[in-house]
């Protein structure tokens, strides 16, 4: 089946586009300015914007985080939500299973959560919980088999130490991998978090106070300077918040360390006076790091100008408001950690980046497209608009004028935190492989669509 999409503005790689992009077989055709063929399908893009569609590599679907609790959004509703809000492909960051299982162990895991449930593509990042000679062993054999991207946490139960990172970073780097790091000085938060607890201050602020942005630095300088002693892999910053630690990886890009810094739109558009909203609101804005103060937010938008920062991702893991509350009324340590924001991405990144004039139309596919998918070892298939690619398309419409209420969202939890934001542009239109999965937002796609890709890194 032969398609068009006709007079749209275009962003390659190159630059604007003011055309037409012909699609065959799940793939793009051809991009010119004036395609005359005899098609199936026709779509009119005349004054929007045709972009490739968002790659989002921090996600976690169907995430166990013990007791019983799980995040709201599984394989099924959080791909649905992504695709609404213009995303077509995502890496997850699979969560821990039984202590002591394999690296593998995961991988099939995560395999049921998302065979015949995804309605868009999507990876895996590969998880440690602990280091043994046979763990290191296989991280080659996962690579070959497409899933060269991994994670280590500096905080939490499975906490990675010193040494296990070194060993896993040398690793890495002999097997062209990337190592992805949640950046927490565990020692630090233990400390803090005890010292309010036992003094009583247990509302949802002191939750950002036991996390102090230097809490997050330290771990940033310790884990880059790790890196540095491990032949230079690649090494990815997930989620960063602050300036502080910003600081220490534009130290490091500066020798030319292969390190790179992911941001998400929640310390980009919220800050830490959210915490002290009252009724409890305040438990709405937990998650790990957390948001900071206001004067961070300027500062990070300027990394992703001068391209400090590479990409920037959500973290989305949803725990409903009312489970807050009733976890966490009188301790914030209780909490839940992580909040919606699959489906929120692009059009904020457009309205207050693109819109605002903070970013360039171009600047905006590179950090939520491009970058990722480049960074992560989905390129050229994903995250481009060129011949032979995935026809994975989005167009945005930079009039649409839309309030942001939960209500309208397709994601499974009962708030955004976002709610009530005035965005200008929205995504009209979400094709995944050459087929229209949703229309003004309205999901038409078909369950289990997505396929599982595999992933190298040139």
């Amino acid at each position: 089946m032969l398609k068009l999409i006709k007079n749209g503005q275009i962003i390659t790689e190159s630059g604007l586009i003011k055309g037409d992009i012909l699609i065959e077989n799940e793939k793009i055709q051809k991009i010119a300015e004036d395609i005359n063929v005899l098609v199936d399908e026709v779509t009119d893009a005349q004054n929007n914007y045709v972009i490739p569609g968002g790659v989002d590599v921090h996600t976690h679907l169907n995430l166990h985080v013990g007791n019983g609790i799980v995040a709201k959004d599984d394989f099924y509703t959080g791909t649905i939500a992504a695709a609404c809000g213009g995303t077509t492909s995502i890496v997850d960051h699979m969560g821990f299973g039984p202590k002591g299982c394999s690296l593998q162990h995961q991988v099939e895991v995560y395999h049921g959560y998302a065979a015949d449930n995804a309605v868009i593509d999507y990876g895996f990042h590969g998880v440690f919980q602990h280091i043994n000679d046979t763990i290191l062993d296989e991280i080659k054999v996962m690579v070959d088999n497409g899933i060269p991207t991994f994670k280590a946490y500096l905080t939490y139960g499975f906490k990675i130490d010193d040494d296990g990172l070194l060993k896993i970073l040398s690793k890495v780097k002999e097997v062209d991998g990337l190592l992805t790091i949640h950046p927490e000085n565990d020692s630090v938060i233990n400390y803090f978090r005890n010292k309010y607890l036992k003094a009583g201050k247990t509302s949802a602020i002191y939750h950002e106070r036991s996390r102090p942005d230097y809490c997050e630095a330290e771990a940033i300088n310790r884990v880059i300077c790790l890196a540095q002693m491990s032949g230079n892999p690649r090494l990815y910053i997930v989620h960063l918040s602050a300036n502080a630690g910003l600081e220490f990886i534009k130290l490091a890009q500066k020798r030319e360390q292969n390190v790179i810094a992911e941001t998400c739109p929640q310390y980009l558009f919220l800050d830490d006076d959210d915490y002290k909203k009252p009724n409890l609101e305040g438990l709405k804005y937990i998650l790990s790091p957390p948001i900071r103060n206001k004067s961070n937010q300027e500062l990070l938008w300027q990394g992703i100008i001068d391209g400090d920062i590479s990409v920037v991702a959500t973290d989305h893991c949803p725990f409903d408001w009312e489970l807050r509350k009733e976890l966490a009324a009188n301790d914030f340590s209780k909490c839940p950690n992580g909040l919606g924001g699959i489906e929120t991405r692009i059009p904020l990144m457009f309205s207050e980046g693109v819109m605002k004039g903070r970013i360039s139309i171009e600047r905006f596919v590179e950090v939520n497209c491009t970058n990722p998918a480049k960074i992560m070892g989905l390129y050229p298939q994903k995250g481009t608009l060129k011949i032979g690619s995935d026809a994975d398309i989005v167009i945005i419409d930079p009039n649409k004028k839309v309030t942001l209420t939960n209500s309208m969202l397709h994601q499974n939890v009962d708030y955004t935190p976002f709610e009530g934001m005035k965005l200008q542009g929205y995504p009209v239109l979400t094709m995944s492989r050459g087929r229209v999965i949703v229309k003004d937002n309205i999901f038409v796609g078909e369950k289990g669509y997505g396929q599982f890709i595999k992933r190298y890194i040139n």
